[in-house]
C-alpha cells in the first residue's frame, strides 16, 4: 500500500477518484481528478437495490447505467496523459472495474488498496506521529504569516493552516477568499502539505483556535499545538495597524462593514458605529485601531492559558 500511496504525490501519475461528485466534494486526495462512475442519484439507486433486492440486481442496474458511458470514461482518463492511480471509497468494485476498463483500453492503471478509506487511515496515523510542533503566536497584525514565510524560505518545515483553510481566522478572514474546504478535506490538505516532512525536525504553524472559519483542525494536531513551544512575536501597535491596513485596506467596503456588523455584540454598538463610519470615510487606520481593541482583548484572554 505504501508504494501506491507514494505515487499519489508524484507528478508522473494522475490520481483518479471514481466516486460520486458529492463524495469527492466532501473530501478527496489532493490533486485527484473526479471521473465519477455514477452520479449522486445513480449511486443511491444502485445502493438501494443492493440492500433491498440483491447484489446481482445492483450490478445489473449499474451496468445498465454506465454501459453507454464507457468510452467517455476512457477518453477522460486518456486526456490526463499519465499512468493512473484509481480509487473509490473502500477499494472495491467501482475502482477495480474502472481500473480494469482503463487497462483494457491500453492505459497503465493501478488501484489504491482499501481506497479512500485506507488513505484516510494512513493520513490520520501519520498526523498522529510525535511531530515537533512549534507555534508562532502574537496579537492580530503582528506578522505571523510573514514570519512563517521567511522560515519556509530558509528551509524550515512550515504549514500555512490559514492558507489551507482559505480563511484568515477572524470575522474579516473570509473576505475575497475561495470557498473553504470541508473539515474532512482540510485534513487531506494538511497531510498533503506535510508530505516529505521529517518527524525529527520542527514543524512550524501559526497559533490557531480549534476552528478556522468553519473548518475544524484535526483533534490530535490541535491538542499537540496547545502544548507545543511558542514563539511570540512582539510587534509595536503602529506597525500592526500598518500591516492590517495593507492587508485589508483594499477589500470591498460593503464586506468590511458586514464583518464589523458580525462582531457588533462583542465590539459594542458605539465602537461598531465609529468603525463603520471610518470605513465609509476611507479611514482604515481608525477602523483597524477600533477592531484591535476587541481582538487584543481576545488575544490577552486566550494567552493566559500559556502563562506559567
Amino acid at each position: 500500500m505504501t508504494s501506491v500511496l507514494e505515487s499519489i504525490y508524484s507528478e508522473e501519475y494522475a490520481v483518479v477518484d471514481v466516486r460520486t461528485p458529492a463524495e469527492y466534494e466532501k473530501g478527496h486526495i489532493v490533486g485527484a481528478v473526479n471521473i465519477p462512475l455514477f452520479t449522486n442519484e445513480e449511486r443511491a439507486d444502485v445502493g438501494t437495490r443492493y440492500v433491498k433486492q440483491s447484489r446481482e440486481e445492483a450490478i445489473r442496474r449499474g451496468l445498465e447505467l454506465v454501459g453507454p458511458r464507457l468510452a467517455g470514461y476512457v477518453e477522460q482518463a486518456r486526456s490526463l496523459d499519465k499512468p493512473l492511480v484509481v480509487y473509490c471509497w473502500r477499494g472495491g468494485m467501482r475502482s477495480s472495474s474502472m481500473s480494469w476498463l482503463f487497462s483494457t483500453s491500453g492505459l497503465a492503471s493501478q488501484t489504491i488498496p482499501r481506497g479512500y478509506k485506507g488513505f484516510r487511515k494512513a493520513a490520520a496515523e501519520r498526523l498522529a506521529l510525535p511531530w515537533q510542533w512549534r507555534v508562532v503566536a502574537g496579537p492580530t497584525g503582528s506578522g505571523k504569516t510573514s514570519f512563517l514565510r521567511t522560515l519556509a524560505e530558509g528551509g524550515e518545515q512550515v504549514i500555512d493552516l490559514e492558507g489551507l483553510a482559505n480563511h484568515k481566522g477572524s470575522s474579516f478572514g473570509g473576505i475575497m477568499q475561495p470557498a473553504q474546504p470541508t473539515t474532512e478535506h482540510m485534513m487531506n490538505r494538511i497531510h498533503h502539505a506535510m508530505h516529505g516532512f521529517d518527524v525529527s525536525r520542527p514543524v512550524w504553524v501559526e497559533d490557531e483556535s480549534r476552528t478556522i472559519g468553519r473548518v475544524h483542525l484535526p483533534e490530535t494536531m490541535f491538542e499537540s499545538m496547545r502544548v507545543a513551544p511558542r514563539q511570540i512575536l512582539e510587534t509595536p501597535l503602529e506597525m500592526r495597524i500598518t500591516n492590517l491596513v495593507a492587508e485589508y485596506g483594499q477589500l470591498p467596503l460593503d464586506e468590511l462593514i458586514a464583518a464589523f456588523d458580525r462582531i457588533r455584540e462583542k465590539l459594542g454598538g458605539d465602537r461598531t458605529k465609529r468603525a463603520i463610519e471610518a470605513v465609509q470615510l476611507g479611514d482604515m487606520h481608525a477602523a483597524v485601531e477600533i477592531a484591535l481593541d476587541y481582538y487584543d482583548r481576545t488575544y490577552a484572554f486566550t494567552a493566559k492559558r500559556f502563562e506559567v
